[in-house]
């Protein structure tokens, strides 16, 4: 995985609360396999009419929003099934990091298997971030994995997360390339197993 320090970037705000998986990638196309990309999957049903016409006030339809690689989320977002596909198709998109008050629990673990930073800021602080990229849809809000910090004009404020989650992104780390770092460790207990068997 790309490893995740630091972020610049405008920001597409989904204000809604209760987006749930299969409104980011319906349950058809859960079938592809993960070599393909996912992005264009990515809300599917909801960027487009059912005559396939791109609905132009859906957020990223908006031309400056199409590139963001921040999402802004409204509470409870990515709730529902456990589809890793959602994430899959945040990714391929070009989005690394999604904010929002919270998560569905499966979906922010997925998030940390494929490269996603999930961050929690109270409600307050991500009604300020979507205003200001309503207002100024040009603005960037820049992440800070190792202070974790969000900063933009709207202000600066401070994120908790996991430490395997914080290594496992700065790193780039899977998790089999995880459970690696750790190889000289397995290979001792495995001696020590097989001498006390014997």
């Amino acid at each position: 995985m790309e490893p995740f320090i630091r972020l610049r970037s405008g920001a597409v705000p989904f204000a809604r609360a209760n987006i749930d998986t299969d409104q980011i990638i319906p349950a058809r196309f859960l079938s592809r396999p993960r070599a393909v990309d996912h992005g264009q999957f990515l809300f599917h049903d909801l960027r487009q009419a059912p005559d396939g016409e791109q609905r132009p006030d859906f957020p990223l339809n908006r031309l400056h929003w199409r590139d963001a690689r921040i999402a802004l989320g409204g509470r409870n977002f990515a709730c529902g099934s456990s589809r890793e596909s959602a994430v899959w198709a945040l990714f391929d998109h070009g989005i690394r990091a999604v904010i929002a008050p919270s998560y569905g629990d499966i979906f922010a673990n997925n998030c940390v298997k494929n490269g996603v930073l999930a961050v929690v800021l109270p409600r307050e602080a991500v009604e300020a971030l979507m205003a200001e990229a309503e207002a100024s849809p040009g603005s960037e809000i820049e992440i800070d994995l190792p202070e974790q910090t969000v900063t933009s004009a709207a202000g600066t404020w401070s994120f908790d997360i996991d430490p395997y989650a914080k290594k496992s992104l700065l790193e780039g780390l899977d998790e089999l390339a995880f459970t690696l770092t750790h190889e000289s460790d397995i290979a001792a207990f495995e001696h020590r197993m097989g001498r006390d068997n014997r």
